[in-house]
């Protein structure tokens, strides 16, 4: 029998990233994410590595980039409006091409909102959320299980493409505690050479990483190689999940917690015959518009369920052709919805009393 060990969301992707390598992780306290700081404190001066508690979060953001310069897996962590905090910093790293995995812990907003759990940064994060031509890689977990997953795979891919990953939970998420197989943490990763980290020039000859390009054309020339970059990105790393079949009447696409009550609405209504599916993005950027341009082709209504008065309802509209029935169903301000609310939405659909 497999061991299993109960832990939280937000002590998942501590642990995790100290399996994966993660050397030096700044950051500053803010709910609800504060056990992922408190749990990097005693586990990284514990395993010989770096923890700082910065004074800020632009203080952290900064100290992640001199970190990354030097060529260590790195990673801090806040939630909504420390991560804006962080936007400026983040536009640096993309635009020296240095890789970093942030976590946001996402709460209610605008403004410093409350501390219940969101998802409205969901364009903040999938459209850069600070100055100029960059994207970030957006992995969205549903389960601690798969924080543990997804969290190596952050750290991979930000060496991989030298580029900012973001993992997105939220307060629901973070705080939950689920029971995870230990064989989950027995994590190995891939290793990229880093042959542009700045380790000083002994025996070589001086390098510099910049950001800045005032020569005529030389920026234009910088974005349209990071574009090229993501657009390899678009090709090699989308990512989802689908519960889907050929019966199928109503799609609900939803990400994070969201997508683990639909797992429960589909139960519930399959056990009526009304046969319902899932589209679960877990990249969120790229998002996986290729599957669910497919799938439009044989079921023809949506439900996009979303912590957030609609957000990532713009990538699926975007994706799909007139012809499909684009509905919405949405909580803000840290508000979640029951189980009958999706329901009810979806029998309106189908035309079901």
């Amino acid at each position: 029998m497999k061991r299993r060990t109960l832990i939280s969301g937000n002590e998942a992707f501590a642990e995790a990233a100290i399996r994966a390598g993660c050397g030096f992780y700044a950051g500053y306290p803010i709910t609800p994410q504060n056990e992922l700081i408190e749990y990097m404190s005693r586990r990284m001066i514990a395993e010989g590595k770096v923890f700082v508690q910065a004074e800020s979060e632009l203080a952290s953001i900064n100290m992640i980039f001199g970190a990354s310069l030097s060529g260590v897996r790195c990673m801090t962590s806040s939630s909504s409006p420390g991560i804006s905090l962080m936007q400026e910093g983040i536009s640096y790293l993309a635009g020296c091409e240095l890789p970093a995995v942030i976590v946001n812990v996402m709460r209610g907003g605008p403004g410093l909102g409350n501390i219940a759990p969101s998802q409205a940064d969901y364009f903040q994060s999938t459209r850069g959320g600070g100055h100029g031509d960059y994207r970030t890689i957006v992995l969205a977990p549903s389960t601690v299980a798969e924080i543990v997953k997804l969290t190596p795979l952050a750290f991979e891919l930000a060496d991989k493409y030298r580029n900012v990953v973001l993992l997105l939970g939220d307060g629901i998420l973070g705080q939950m505690m689920e029971a995870v197989d230990e064989d989950l943490f027995d994590i190995k990763t891939k290793e990229y050479p880093k042959p542009w980290a700045l380790r000083g020039c002994e025996g070589r000859a001086p390098q510099s990483i910049k950001s800045l390009y005032l020569a005529p054309g030389a920026l234009e020339e910088v974005n349209l190689r990071l574009e090229a970059k993501y657009n390899q990105i678009r090709e090699e790393e989308v990512r989802y999940q689908e519960l889907i079949d050929k019966n199928t009447r109503v799609v609900l696409v939803a990400y994070g917690t969201v997508a683990r009550l639909c797992r429960g609405v589909i139960r519930k209504l399959r056990s009526e015959n009304i046969n319902v599916g899932l589209f679960r993005p877990i990249t969120l950027w790229p998002f996986p518009n290729q599957r669910l341009s497919e799938i439009s082709k044989t079921v023809k209504k949506f439900l996009v369920l979303e912590m957030s008065t609609g957000q990532m309802i713009d990538d699926v509209r975007i994706v799909l052709d007139r012809s499909a029935e684009i509905e919405f169903l949405g909580r803000t301000g840290g508000s979640i919805f029951s189980e009958d609310e999706i329901i009810a939405k979806i029998k309106k659909m189908l035309k079901i009393k």
